[in-house]
């Protein structure tokens, strides 16, 4: 019998953070002692404003179907949003409501890439941007940006990675899985380079802009080289700043023409999000926002604990990650060697699945992100749990032979 499963998820791999959360829950569900340190979702819960704002607009009915771009009132408060954080004009016609930032990321892809055209991804780079890229029937061309360089992509590096077929740089700041960020002299020299070809369009994936640390500030590509505006999608959330993750609401800012596609092509899948998340997004964006602020303070504060103490871990190397929740060890020393269970760390897969059945720390293997030889640790949990993950992995490096 001929395969009912189309081919084009051939081209595509099974969420790998996704996946080690669930194997994660199923030991948990045995009775397994297990710490995950694996998700990036955070630990604190949706601010009370927030969620008054939800039960007041359940409370007035606001149950139906909406714009499928987003409420014009949701629409309005990104532009605000836009305006006040990064010196951005939009209008609400020039702004998509998703659910979630993936639906937004996932929209201007389908709806742009043509068969062969090239998306250039830095790495380490999140797990979904190059399967979306590929489900468009695009091309991913990988640039691995390592830690001699503050895991952030050069100018020199994407000039001699542009061809005729490039179509998008995509650049996350602060970077899922790094915590890598982008000053705005740093971005400056990317735009000089996109300035030279006008056909390289830019999806900057802003979700962690809040959580930025050491006083840094923040700078996304349209803010700093206005002329870029017309093609670059400028792509944030909720879910990352307001602990709103399971609400599903991210949004976009493009110019008309790329919202107006993107809105079609939704039009045709989810249709609009939820019409009580998106009350409360706006109750998030337009309220107060000293709920963030103390969760930032406290990532940074769990951010300098995690990097002592993975610093002194043997077999570990650790840049300090500037901003959202993650810590990317390097971990090739240990390569080669046998773990106190036996067995033997082949590669940075073996080494995390071990790390999970041996000392019952859950986290995600470089390769997943594009970049081997390194692990993910999100900071996102309490400090007692990063605190007893530490000392596991710890243990767990020490007894290698």
């Amino acid at each position: 019998m001929r395969d009912v499963i189309a081919d084009r998820l051939n081209r595509i791999s099974p969420s790998q953070t996704t996946a080690m959360r669930q194997r994660a829950q199923a030991l948990k569900a045995e009775g397994r002692d297990v710490l995950a340190i694996s998700s990036g979702e955070p630990d604190f819960d949706t601010p009370q404003h927030i969620k008054d704002a939800a039960i007041a607009a359940i409370q007035a009915n606001q149950t139906r179907y909406t714009d499928i771009a987003g409420t014009r009132a949701l629409r309005e408060a990104v532009a605000r949003k836009f305006k006040r954080d990064n010196g951005l004009d939009y209008t609400a016609e020039e702004i998509l409501v998703g659910t979630g930032g993936k639906q937004v990321i996932y929209d201007a892809m389908i709806a742009t890439i043509n068969p062969g055209d090239e998306v250039i991804i830095p790495t380490p780079c999140w797990v979904s941007y190059p399967d979306i890229v590929g489900l468009a029937d695009g091309r991913p061309v990988l640039l691995p940006c390592g830690p001699n360089q503050g895991f952030r992509l050069m100018p020199e590096q994407l000039e001699a990675a542009i061809t005729p077929r490039t179509k998008w740089l995509i650049v996350n700041t602060p970077s899922n899985p790094t915590g890598a960020t982008y000053s705005a002299e740093q971005l400056r020299g990317l735009c000089d380079v996109l300035l030279r070809h006008p056909q390289v369009h830019v999806l900057t994936d802003d979700i962690y802009e809040k959580l930025i640390f050491d006083g840094r500030a923040f700078a996304t590509f349209a803010q700093v080289e206005p002329a870029l505006r017309d093609r670059t999608v400028t792509m944030n959330g909720c879910s990352k700043a307001y602990a709103m993750t399971g609400w599903r609401i991210g949004f976009g800012g493009a110019p008309r023409h790329i919202i107006k596609a993107m809105d079609k092509l939704q039009g045709q899948s989810t249709s609009n999000t939820c019409s009580i998340a998106q009350a409360a997004a706006i109750a998030a964006l337009d309220g107060p926002q000293e709920a963030t602020e103390a969760m930032r303070q406290a990532y940074q504060r769990r951010r300098d604990r995690v990097v002592a103490a993975l610093a002194a871990t043997p077999g570990l190397r650790c840049h300090t990650p500037e901003g959202a929740f993650y810590a990317f060890p390097d971990m090739t020393a240990c390569l080669g060697r046998t773990t106190a269970g036996g067995a033997r760390i082949g590669d940075d897969a073996d080494f995390v699945l071990a790390l999970l059945s041996e000392a019952g720390v859950a986290t995600v293997h470089g390769g997943a992100f594009m970049f081997p030889g390194h692990f993910r640790i999100s900071f996102a949990a309490s400090d007692s749990m990063l605190e007893e993950a530490c000392r596991r992995i710890r243990g767990f490096c020490e007894g290698l032979r």
